[in-house]
Protein backbone atom coordinates (compact mmCIF):
# COMPACT_ATOMS: atom_id res chain seq x y z
CA UNK A 1 0.00 0.00 0.00
CA UNK A 2 1.30 3.53 -0.62
CA UNK A 3 0.45 6.81 0.78
CA UNK A 4 -2.86 8.58 -0.14
CA UNK A 5 -2.04 10.77 -2.97
CA UNK A 6 -4.40 14.13 -2.90
CA UNK A 7 -4.48 15.88 -6.32
CA UNK A 8 -6.95 19.02 -7.05
CA UNK A 9 -7.60 20.39 -10.55
CA UNK A 10 -8.84 23.55 -11.85
CA UNK A 11 -12.99 22.91 -12.16
CA UNK A 12 -12.84 24.54 -15.55
CA UNK A 13 -10.56 25.99 -17.81
CA UNK A 14 -11.64 29.07 -20.42
CA UNK A 15 -9.35 29.75 -23.51
CA UNK A 16 -10.23 32.21 -26.75
CA UNK A 17 -10.88 35.45 -27.85
CA UNK A 18 -13.33 37.66 -25.89
CA UNK A 19 -14.26 35.43 -22.85
CA UNK A 20 -13.00 37.93 -20.38
CA UNK A 21 -16.93 38.96 -20.69
CA UNK A 22 -18.03 35.85 -19.70
CA UNK A 23 -16.22 35.59 -16.40
CA UNK A 24 -19.45 36.74 -14.56
CA UNK A 25 -21.31 34.25 -15.89
CA UNK A 26 -18.23 30.93 -14.97
CA UNK A 27 -18.40 32.29 -11.45
CA UNK A 28 -21.34 32.05 -11.15
CA UNK A 29 -21.85 28.46 -12.95
CA UNK A 30 -19.33 27.10 -10.44
CA UNK A 31 -22.06 28.05 -7.42
CA UNK A 32 -20.12 31.28 -6.42
CA UNK A 33 -22.27 34.51 -6.14
CA UNK A 34 -22.89 37.61 -3.92
CA UNK A 35 -19.26 38.90 -3.48
CA UNK A 36 -16.04 38.76 -5.27
CA UNK A 37 -12.09 40.51 -4.41
CA UNK A 38 -10.72 41.12 -7.69
CA UNK A 39 -7.02 41.78 -7.35
CA UNK A 40 -4.72 43.06 -10.40
CA UNK A 41 -1.80 45.68 -11.55
CA UNK A 42 -2.02 49.13 -11.86
CA UNK A 43 -1.71 48.64 -15.94
CA UNK A 44 -3.40 45.68 -15.86
CA UNK A 45 -6.96 47.07 -13.79
CA UNK A 46 -7.64 49.21 -17.39
CA UNK A 47 -6.37 46.38 -19.76
CA UNK A 48 -8.26 43.78 -18.10
CA UNK A 49 -9.79 44.32 -14.79
CA UNK A 50 -12.49 47.14 -15.86
CA UNK A 51 -14.33 44.63 -17.87
CA UNK A 52 -13.81 41.51 -15.64
CA UNK A 53 -15.40 43.83 -12.58
CA UNK A 54 -18.53 44.96 -14.98
CA UNK A 55 -19.16 41.38 -16.20
CA UNK A 56 -19.22 40.35 -12.03
CA UNK A 57 -21.66 43.14 -11.44
CA UNK A 58 -23.91 42.28 -14.08
CA UNK A 59 -23.78 38.93 -12.48
CA UNK A 60 -24.76 40.18 -9.32
CA UNK A 61 -21.36 40.29 -7.43
CA UNK A 62 -20.41 43.01 -5.11
CA UNK A 63 -16.69 43.50 -5.89
CA UNK A 64 -14.02 44.75 -3.97
CA UNK A 65 -10.78 45.26 -5.83
CA UNK A 66 -7.18 45.55 -4.41
CA UNK A 67 -3.88 46.90 -6.76
CA UNK A 68 -0.60 45.11 -6.85
CA UNK A 69 2.47 46.22 -7.33
CA UNK A 70 4.77 43.53 -6.39
CA UNK A 71 4.81 40.31 -5.60
CA UNK A 72 5.68 41.08 -2.00
CA UNK A 73 4.05 39.96 1.44
CA UNK A 74 2.81 43.03 2.18
CA UNK A 75 0.33 42.75 -0.67
CA UNK A 76 -0.41 39.23 0.59
CA UNK A 77 -1.33 40.49 3.95
CA UNK A 78 -3.15 43.59 2.48
CA UNK A 79 -5.12 40.82 0.48
CA UNK A 80 -5.63 38.62 3.60
CA UNK A 81 -7.07 41.90 5.36
CA UNK A 82 -9.32 42.76 2.72
CA UNK A 83 -10.68 39.19 2.67
CA UNK A 84 -11.39 39.24 6.47
CA UNK A 85 -13.08 42.35 6.04
CA UNK A 86 -15.38 42.07 2.98
CA UNK A 87 -15.70 37.63 3.08
CA UNK A 88 -15.37 37.22 -0.57
CA UNK A 89 -16.98 34.03 -2.12
CA UNK A 90 -13.99 34.05 -4.98
CA UNK A 91 -10.88 36.05 -5.10
CA UNK A 92 -9.44 35.99 -8.84
CA UNK A 93 -6.28 37.31 -10.02
CA UNK A 94 -6.27 39.63 -12.92
CA UNK A 95 -2.88 40.50 -14.96
CA UNK A 96 0.67 39.18 -14.91
CA UNK A 97 2.83 36.53 -12.69
CA UNK A 98 3.00 38.66 -9.88
CA UNK A 99 -0.97 39.26 -9.29
CA UNK A 100 -1.82 35.42 -9.70
CA UNK A 101 1.03 34.20 -7.01
CA UNK A 102 0.18 37.17 -4.35
CA UNK A 103 -3.89 36.07 -5.16
CA UNK A 104 -3.23 32.57 -5.05
CA UNK A 105 -1.21 32.53 -1.50
CA UNK A 106 -3.75 35.03 -0.07
CA UNK A 107 -6.89 33.10 -0.96
CA UNK A 108 -4.45 29.51 0.24
CA UNK A 109 -4.15 30.88 3.69
CA UNK A 110 -7.88 32.48 3.37
CA UNK A 111 -9.01 29.31 2.39
CA UNK A 112 -11.08 31.04 -0.09
CA UNK A 113 -11.64 29.55 -3.91
CA UNK A 114 -9.13 31.37 -6.50
CA UNK A 115 -9.62 32.75 -10.45
CA UNK A 116 -6.81 32.98 -12.46
CA UNK A 117 -7.17 35.23 -15.25
CA UNK A 118 -3.83 35.85 -16.86
CA UNK A 119 -3.14 39.23 -19.39
CA UNK A 120 0.04 37.53 -19.90
CA UNK A 121 1.56 33.87 -21.30
CA UNK A 122 4.41 34.49 -19.53
CA UNK A 123 5.08 31.29 -16.85
CA UNK A 124 3.16 28.29 -15.68
CA UNK A 125 2.16 29.76 -12.34
CA UNK A 126 -1.32 30.59 -13.95
CA UNK A 127 -2.16 27.52 -13.34
CA UNK A 128 0.19 25.98 -10.71
CA UNK A 129 -0.70 25.41 -7.26
CA UNK A 130 2.51 27.06 -6.13
CA UNK A 131 3.60 31.03 -6.20
CA UNK A 132 7.03 32.95 -5.47
CA UNK A 133 7.01 36.01 -3.59
CA UNK A 134 9.77 37.78 -3.28
CA UNK A 135 10.69 38.61 0.24
CA UNK A 136 10.60 35.06 1.68
CA UNK A 137 13.20 33.08 3.07
CA UNK A 138 12.44 30.53 0.71
CA UNK A 139 13.81 31.56 -2.79
CA UNK A 140 12.19 28.87 -4.79
CA UNK A 141 8.53 28.66 -5.19
CA UNK A 142 5.75 27.59 -2.15
CA UNK A 143 2.85 25.69 -2.15
CA UNK A 144 -0.76 27.81 -2.37
CA UNK A 145 -3.52 25.58 -3.96
CA UNK A 146 -4.78 25.18 -7.53
CA UNK A 147 -7.04 27.90 -9.19
CA UNK A 148 -10.42 26.72 -9.38
CA UNK A 149 -10.76 28.12 -12.93
CA UNK A 150 -8.44 29.62 -15.60
CA UNK A 151 -9.76 32.16 -18.00
CA UNK A 152 -7.71 33.29 -20.40
CA UNK A 153 -8.93 35.48 -22.94
CA UNK A 154 -6.47 35.15 -26.18
CA UNK A 155 -7.30 38.77 -27.77
CA UNK A 156 -5.58 40.66 -24.11
CA UNK A 157 -2.67 37.95 -24.20
CA UNK A 158 -1.61 38.33 -27.98
CA UNK A 159 -1.86 42.07 -27.16
CA UNK A 160 0.92 41.71 -24.09
CA UNK A 161 4.59 41.94 -25.27
CA UNK A 162 5.67 39.23 -27.35
CA UNK A 163 8.75 39.07 -24.83
CA UNK A 164 6.49 38.05 -22.41
CA UNK A 165 5.27 34.89 -24.29
CA UNK A 166 8.82 33.89 -25.17
CA UNK A 167 9.02 33.69 -21.62
CA UNK A 168 6.28 31.40 -20.79
CA UNK A 169 7.75 29.34 -23.64
CA UNK A 170 11.34 29.15 -21.82
CA UNK A 171 9.17 28.29 -18.82
CA UNK A 172 7.67 25.26 -21.02
CA UNK A 173 10.68 23.69 -22.70
CA UNK A 174 12.81 24.41 -19.57
CA UNK A 175 10.71 21.24 -18.62
CA UNK A 176 12.37 19.18 -21.36
CA UNK A 177 15.26 19.17 -18.46
CA UNK A 178 13.03 19.41 -15.25
CA UNK A 179 11.56 15.79 -16.11
CA UNK A 180 14.79 14.42 -16.58
CA UNK A 181 15.87 15.69 -13.38
CA UNK A 182 13.33 14.46 -11.32
CA UNK A 183 13.49 10.98 -13.52
CA UNK A 184 17.45 10.75 -12.22
CA UNK A 185 16.41 11.55 -8.63
CA UNK A 186 14.09 8.71 -8.57
CA UNK A 187 16.28 6.08 -9.99
CA UNK A 188 19.61 7.64 -7.87
CA UNK A 189 17.48 8.83 -4.61
CA UNK A 190 14.35 6.38 -4.42
CA UNK A 191 12.65 9.61 -4.99
CA UNK A 192 8.82 9.50 -6.30
CA UNK A 193 8.21 9.93 -9.71
CA UNK A 194 4.57 9.78 -11.68
CA UNK A 195 5.20 8.56 -15.22
CA UNK A 196 2.07 10.40 -16.26
CA UNK A 197 2.93 14.14 -14.82
CA UNK A 198 6.46 13.50 -16.18
CA UNK A 199 4.56 12.49 -19.88
CA UNK A 200 2.23 15.57 -19.26
CA UNK A 201 4.81 17.89 -18.69
CA UNK A 202 7.25 16.64 -21.83
CA UNK A 203 4.30 16.69 -24.16
CA UNK A 204 4.25 19.82 -23.10
CA UNK A 205 7.53 21.13 -23.82
CA UNK A 206 7.78 19.12 -27.53
CA UNK A 207 4.63 20.96 -28.74
CA UNK A 208 5.64 24.27 -27.86
CA UNK A 209 9.44 23.22 -29.37
CA UNK A 210 7.82 21.83 -32.46
CA UNK A 211 5.10 25.04 -32.76
CA UNK A 212 7.87 28.06 -32.58
CA UNK A 213 6.64 29.18 -35.88
CA UNK A 214 3.15 29.58 -34.96
CA UNK A 215 3.73 30.68 -31.57
CA UNK A 216 5.21 33.92 -32.86
CA UNK A 217 2.88 35.03 -35.76
CA UNK A 218 -1.09 34.06 -34.57
CA UNK A 219 -3.31 33.74 -32.45
CA UNK A 220 -3.50 29.91 -32.62
CA UNK A 221 -0.32 29.81 -31.05
CA UNK A 222 -1.06 31.64 -27.92
CA UNK A 223 -3.48 28.50 -27.09
CA UNK A 224 -1.56 26.43 -27.81
CA UNK A 225 1.21 28.11 -25.40
CA UNK A 226 -1.48 29.00 -22.95
CA UNK A 227 -2.82 25.14 -23.54
CA UNK A 228 0.94 23.78 -22.34
CA UNK A 229 1.27 26.46 -19.49
CA UNK A 230 -1.46 24.45 -18.26
CA UNK A 231 -0.90 21.29 -18.78
CA UNK A 232 2.27 22.01 -16.80
CA UNK A 233 0.25 23.54 -13.72
CA UNK A 234 -1.67 19.93 -13.34
CA UNK A 235 1.15 17.98 -14.53
CA UNK A 236 2.06 19.38 -10.88
CA UNK A 237 -1.04 18.86 -9.62
CA UNK A 238 -0.80 15.62 -10.38
CA UNK A 239 2.55 15.31 -8.65
CA UNK A 240 1.51 17.01 -5.56
CA UNK A 241 4.88 18.65 -5.91
CA UNK A 242 6.81 21.22 -8.59
CA UNK A 243 9.33 18.52 -9.63
CA UNK A 244 7.83 17.49 -13.37
CA UNK A 245 8.30 21.22 -14.29
CA UNK A 246 11.20 22.49 -11.96
CA UNK A 247 14.91 20.82 -11.76
CA UNK A 248 18.13 22.43 -11.94
CA UNK A 249 17.36 24.82 -14.24
CA UNK A 250 14.88 26.80 -12.07
CA UNK A 251 17.44 26.31 -9.57
CA UNK A 252 20.02 28.01 -11.97
CA UNK A 253 16.91 30.78 -12.15
CA UNK A 254 16.26 30.85 -8.52
CA UNK A 255 20.10 31.95 -7.85
CA UNK A 256 20.07 34.78 -10.68
CA UNK A 257 17.19 36.36 -9.35
CA UNK A 258 19.50 36.68 -6.30
CA UNK A 259 22.76 37.91 -7.21
CA UNK A 260 22.51 39.71 -10.91
CA UNK A 261 21.98 42.84 -10.29
CA UNK A 262 18.87 42.99 -12.85
CA UNK A 263 17.62 39.82 -13.52
CA UNK A 264 15.56 39.00 -16.84
CA UNK A 265 12.32 37.04 -16.93
CA UNK A 266 11.79 33.99 -14.75
CA UNK A 267 11.21 31.67 -18.38
CA UNK A 268 14.09 33.51 -19.43
CA UNK A 269 16.17 32.12 -17.40
CA UNK A 270 15.09 29.17 -17.31
CA UNK A 271 15.81 28.43 -20.71
CA UNK A 272 19.05 29.45 -21.01
CA UNK A 273 19.43 27.00 -18.00
CA UNK A 274 17.86 24.07 -19.88
CA UNK A 275 20.41 24.49 -22.26
CA UNK A 276 22.98 23.93 -19.95
CA UNK A 277 21.60 21.11 -17.83
CA UNK A 278 20.28 18.92 -21.01
CA UNK A 279 24.16 19.36 -22.28
CA UNK A 280 24.87 17.59 -18.48
CA UNK A 281 22.35 14.95 -19.34
CA UNK A 282 23.04 14.37 -22.69
CA UNK A 283 19.80 15.03 -24.15
CA UNK A 284 19.45 17.16 -27.76
CA UNK A 285 20.55 20.45 -25.95
CA UNK A 286 21.16 22.19 -29.41
CA UNK A 287 17.65 21.25 -30.40
CA UNK A 288 16.76 22.87 -26.93
CA UNK A 289 18.55 25.86 -28.01
CA UNK A 290 17.35 26.07 -31.63
CA UNK A 291 13.79 26.03 -30.76
CA UNK A 292 14.03 29.06 -27.93
CA UNK A 293 16.01 30.73 -30.66
CA UNK A 294 12.88 30.37 -33.18
CA UNK A 295 10.66 31.42 -30.33
CA UNK A 296 13.02 34.39 -29.92
CA UNK A 297 13.45 33.68 -26.68
CA UNK A 298 17.18 34.29 -25.02
CA UNK A 299 19.95 31.64 -25.27
CA UNK A 300 22.79 33.56 -23.74
CA UNK A 301 23.75 35.40 -20.73
CA UNK A 302 24.23 38.93 -23.73
CA UNK A 303 20.67 38.22 -24.61
CA UNK A 304 19.73 37.71 -21.00
CA UNK A 305 21.60 40.83 -20.00
CA UNK A 306 23.51 39.46 -17.38
CA UNK A 307 27.30 39.55 -16.73
CA UNK A 308 28.70 36.23 -17.41
CA UNK A 309 30.37 35.99 -13.95
CA UNK A 310 26.85 35.87 -12.67
CA UNK A 311 26.19 33.13 -15.37
CA UNK A 312 29.49 31.24 -13.67
CA UNK A 313 28.35 32.04 -9.83
CA UNK A 314 24.72 30.61 -10.19
CA UNK A 315 26.05 27.31 -11.55
CA UNK A 316 28.73 26.95 -8.85
CA UNK A 317 25.21 27.48 -6.27
CA UNK A 318 22.30 26.35 -7.68
CA UNK A 319 22.25 22.97 -6.13
CA UNK A 320 22.62 24.64 -2.61
CA UNK A 321 18.45 26.25 -2.87
CA UNK A 322 16.75 23.03 -2.03
CA UNK A 323 18.55 20.10 -0.58
CA UNK A 324 15.09 18.24 -1.15
CA UNK A 325 15.25 18.29 -4.65
CA UNK A 326 18.28 16.29 -6.27
CA UNK A 327 19.26 17.35 -10.02
CA UNK A 328 22.28 16.58 -12.34
CA UNK A 329 24.05 18.68 -10.55
CA UNK A 330 24.23 16.81 -8.15
CA UNK A 331 24.54 17.24 -3.99
CA UNK A 332 28.22 18.77 -4.72
CA UNK A 333 27.27 20.85 -7.56
CA UNK A 334 30.26 22.24 -10.47
CA UNK A 335 33.57 23.84 -10.06
CA UNK A 336 33.90 26.98 -11.38
CA UNK A 337 35.92 25.29 -14.27
CA UNK A 338 33.30 22.79 -14.83
CA UNK A 339 30.84 25.76 -14.89
CA UNK A 340 32.87 27.96 -17.20
CA UNK A 341 33.82 24.89 -19.71
CA UNK A 342 29.82 24.29 -19.66
CA UNK A 343 28.87 27.89 -20.09
CA UNK A 344 31.36 28.29 -22.81
CA UNK A 345 30.54 24.51 -24.49
CA UNK A 346 26.90 25.39 -25.10
CA UNK A 347 27.44 29.18 -26.18
CA UNK A 348 25.90 30.70 -23.35
CA UNK A 349 28.96 32.94 -22.53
Amino acid sequence: MTDAHHIQLPREVLIGRGVLKKIGTVCQGLGFSSSALLMTGPKTYYIAAKETIISLEKNGFDVENLIVESSEMKYVVMAEKKILKHHPKIVLGVGGGKVIDVGKIAASRRSVPFISVPTTASHDGIASPRASIKDLEQPSSVLAQTPTAIIADTEIIQKSPYRLTASGCGDIVSKYTAVRDWKLAHNLKGQYYGEYAASLSMMSARLVMRNAKIIRKTEEGISIVLEALISCGIAMSIAGSSAPCSGAEHLFSHILDQIAPTPALHGEQCGVGAIMMAYLHRANWKHLRNSLRKLKAPTTAQELEIEPRYIIEALTKAHKIRSDRYTILGNDGLTEDEAIHLAKTTGVI
